[in-house]
């Protein structure tokens, strides 16, 4: 199960959730209370393990700022957490290793996945940050033949159902493991990835074939 803690603004925080066992961290550079600077992401990203997956989470920012933004910084993945076109998406991902295309639940775009050449899809409530939970039944409509990652509300406290009942690759949380916006809960975290992994399915959604972190060797 691939657990990624967003949201991230401190070294600290990022070495917390490493520490604590997550997959990958998020660095939100859209608008947000969580928003951090390229510069600060950059010294952080030089004391992570080389196995951390890295992200920049953009919304409708230029796909080449995109590019430059994560390659600049020493990033290993853009994540595109809004309205961009199919064709951003693949200009994206012809430049950096791996790319993570997010859509609202229910989103008729999700029909259309394979057109935006992502490496994983993310399902999000409709305001994404928000900490809101969606209806998870929107969630059931996403691909199976694709790494989809859950997110949207996720808590330690609702991470095994969600599993349970979509069944995801992986699992994205941000404000549910906080203490106060835009810093980590270190317990809060630590029983979040633990929940995760024991509410775990084998095989992985979309990836059946496939050990859950092969983006290591595969993509990056």
């Amino acid at each position: 199960m691939f657990v990624k803690i967003c949201g991230i603004t401190s070294e600290e925080d990022a070495l917390l959730a490493v520490a604590m066992g997550a997959d990958a961290v998020g660095f939100v550079f859209a608008p947000s209370p969580r928003q951090v600077a390229a510069g600060l992401v950059h010294d952080i990203v030089r004391r992570l393990p080389p196995e951390v997956m890295t992200v920049g989470v953009f919304r409708d920012e230029a796909p080449q700022r995109v590019v430059d933004v994560v390659n600049n910084a020493g990033l290993r993945a853009a994540q595109l957490h809004g309205n961009e076109t199919a064709e951003h998406s693949r200009f994206v991902r012809a430049r950096v290793p791996f790319v993570i295309k997010g859509f609202a639940a229910g989103d008729p775009a999700l029909d259309h996945t394979d057109d935006f050449g992502a490496d994983a899809i993310l399902v999000d409530s409709h305001a994404p940050g928000s900490g809101e939970v969606f209806d998870w039944s929107l969630a059931e409509g996403a691909p199976i033949n694709r790494r989809v990652i859950l997110a949207g509300g996720l808590t330690p406290d609702n991470v095994a159902e969600a599993i349970e009942r979509i069944r995801p690759w992986g699992v994205d949380v941000a404000t549910g493991v906080e203490a106060e916006p835009g810093r980590k809960d270190a317990r809060k975290v630590r029983d979040f990835v633990r929940n995760a992994r024991a509410a775990a399915p084998r095989p992985y959604r979309g990836d059946e074939n496939a050990r859950p972190f092969d983006w290591q060797e595969d993509d990056v």
